[in-house]
């Protein structure tokens, strides 16, 4: 991000285009002319500073701050779940949030969301301690989450077994491996855990069930709170175009990650946090991966017998 001195003019000191650009992220709605207002800089500058930053944080430390786990790690991870929640074998929760954008030129109708605005997808998966350790930026907000997750990496990341499959245990005599939670709005997998849909006649057992996940969920609701009122240009529209609305958006999530792993205090406002809940009870399809059904099982009667 450093800029060389020139003839016709002094070039804006690093630090200072590093502070433009967390000014940016860290306020809602801001204009880029009051920014430079602010720091005595032209409009121009001001958007550089934060394409510049945005660049090099994605750059060079999202592969640092943002990676996939390996066996140690997601142990380590089943550990905090299992201690924190009594989850066991859980590694991750996932869940998507809707950030506001300008409608874009092309296909603007795709960004239509169900609430009313425009806006693009981040779907995050988080460990117990909030941090993400795998994010999907950018689908539109039309999209039903899981569609976004079938059409991400991560879905063909997990689907083959072999990152989650490494360190099974037997639970009420089925082989569980590692596996995430999410809402009802994604499907049940063997790696993907989601709770019984509340018809109203639940069994005691699929309640204690609902109750856990619902539980350990909260790590996500949680994490997205944090961003977006750490990082509040998450909170509404930003006037940029469609690919910068992007970039900020994962370099937030890079900053999250920072913030937390130095144990930054957060003071949480309640007038800052956003409900993304997708279509309620969503219907299965009829072909549901009959080894997902059988882990949730496992895990109720599980559930069942630790009461």
């Amino acid at each position: 991000m450093v800029k060389i001195n020139t003839n016709y003019r002094m070039a804006v000191p690093v630090r200072k285009r590093v502070a433009i650009a967390l000014w940016k992220l860290a306020t809602a709605g801001i204009e880029y002319r009051t920014i430079g207002h602010l720091f005595g800089v032209g409009i121009s500058t001001v958007f550089n500073c934060v394409q510049d930053f945005c660049d090099s944080a994605i750059r060079v430390l999202l592969s640092k701050h943002i990676t996939t786990p390996d066996a140690a790690k997601l142990v380590e991870m089943a550990t905090f779940f299992n201690n924190r929640w009594r989850m066991p074998q859980c590694v991750g929760a996932i869940d998507g949030s809707h950030i506001p954008i300008i409608a874009p030129e092309e296909y603007p109708r795709d960004y239509f969301n169900r609430k009313g605005w425009h806006s693009i997808i981040l779907q995050g998966v988080v460990d117990g301690k909030g941090l993400f350790w795998d994010v999907c930026v950018g689908y539109a907000g039309s999209v039903h989450d899981a569609r976004v997750l079938r059409q991400s990496h991560l879905w063909g990341q997990l689907s083959d077994g072999e990152l989650l499959g490494q360190n099974k245990k037997i639970i009420s005599g089925i082989n569980v491996g590692h596996y995430l939670i999410g809402d009802p709005a994604y499907p049940l997998q063997n790696w993907l855990m989601k709770s019984f849909s509340d018809t109203g006649r639940l069994s005691p057992e699929q309640r204690t069930y609902n109750y856990r996940l619902s539980s350990a969920r909260s790590a996500v609701e949680m994490a997205f709170g944090r961003l977006k009122g750490r990082w509040r240009c998450l909170l509404k529209r930003n006037d940029c175009k469609l690919e910068l609305s992007k970039k900020m958006t994962l370099t937030c999530c890079v900053l999250h990650n920072i913030c937390e792993e130095h144990g930054d205090r957060y003071i949480e406002d309640c007038r800052d946090r956003q409900l993304d809940i997708q279509p309620p009870n969503q219907v299965l399809p009829e072909h549901v991966e009959q080894e997902g059904a059988d882990i949730r099982a496992a895990l109720m009667n599980y559930f069942s017998i630790e009461e």
